[in-house]
């Protein structure tokens, strides 16, 4: 055999004992299972075991507002369950920046984010609604509800897949944060009400066209674009403090419309685009 071969036998044996790649592509460290990612430190790359704790702590704190919020609604303390998936969305927010503000980004954090926000968005929010109002039309309610939960793991999969590849100044489809902001909010605001014909059938056209939307081909505006690092007018720190007076006055039904408005924004400004197109191809 020569040296070569024995060179290269040698450090295919080292991988081997030093780790294995599972399904995502990660390796893992035999002995102690760990987690292990390749980093270029200087130019060269370096393997590093284990996790970033900061980032990946808030990513299992949004995963527990979510998880929270499924317990509180079937205990029917709905309102617990819809406030705990917008502190989800905070939490989901915040886990990203602060991964890019302090260097620690990481495949493992993607896929764990990816991850929790099929529980926070996707699960959470359509059991909320099911046990609140859909688990009274039998059938037809866990229906309506796959049809959410199903949308936004399409959605978040479609998501992880266009990274890098999409205008950063719009998503395709509703994103899942939203849809279940909607979700949630509906929620919020009539949890106290008595069961009624017209809030079941509110509920419906909200669980299943938030689900219809996040799948759709429809562009959202995604807000990427602005510069919160550069110079604003005044009035521009005034407009968000009267926006957290108006929040904190009444936030269910803020959050509620303003988050519906959103969902409805995107069909809105597709028809009217479509309808720019058929004029000027008219004339």
């Amino acid at each position: 055999m020569t040296d070569e071969k024995k060179q290269a036998e040698t450090q295919a044996e080292k991988k081997d004992v030093r780790g294995r790649s599972d399904a995502s592509g990660h390796e893992h460290d035999i002995e102690s299972g760990e987690v292990v990612e390749e980093e270029l430190v200087e130019g060269a790359p370096v393997r590093r075991k284990g996790i970033y704790l900061l980032p990946n702590a808030l990513t299992t704190a949004s995963l527990f507002s979510g998880f929270y919020a499924i317990v509180s609604a079937a205990n029917g303390v709905f309102d617990n369950a819809a406030i705990a998936i917008f502190v989800s969305m905070i939490l989901d927010g915040l886990d990203g920046r602060v991964a890019r503000l302090t260097n620690t980004q990481s495949k493992f954090g993607e896929e764990y984010d990816s991850l929790a926000d099929m529980v926070a968005f996707g699960v959470a929010p359509g059991m909320v609604a099911f046990f609140w109002s859909l688990n009274s039309l039998g059938q037809v309610g866990w229906a309506i509800t796959f049809i959410y939960v199903a949308g936004a793991a399409l959605r978040l999969a479609r998501f992880n897949t266009q990274i890098g590849s999409m205008d950063k100044k719009f998503f395709v489809g509703l994103p899942s944060p939203a849809a279940a902001a909607c979700v949630a909010g509906l929620v919020w605001c009539f949890h106290a009400m008595e069961p009624a014909s017209w809030l079941t059938l509110m509920t419906i056209i909200v669980v299943g066209g938030c689900g219809v939307l996040m799948v759709s081909n429809i562009l959202y505006k995604s807000f990427k674009d602005l510069d919160m690092r550069g110079r604003v007018p005044f009035a521009a720190i005034l407009l968000v403090v009267l926006m957290f007076v108006v929040v904190a006055l009444d936030p269910a039904t803020v959050l509620f419309s303003g988050f519906l408005v959103y969902a409805l924004s995107g069909p809105v400004f597709a028809l009217f685009r479509k309808s720019r197109r058929s004029a000027g191809e008219s004339a």
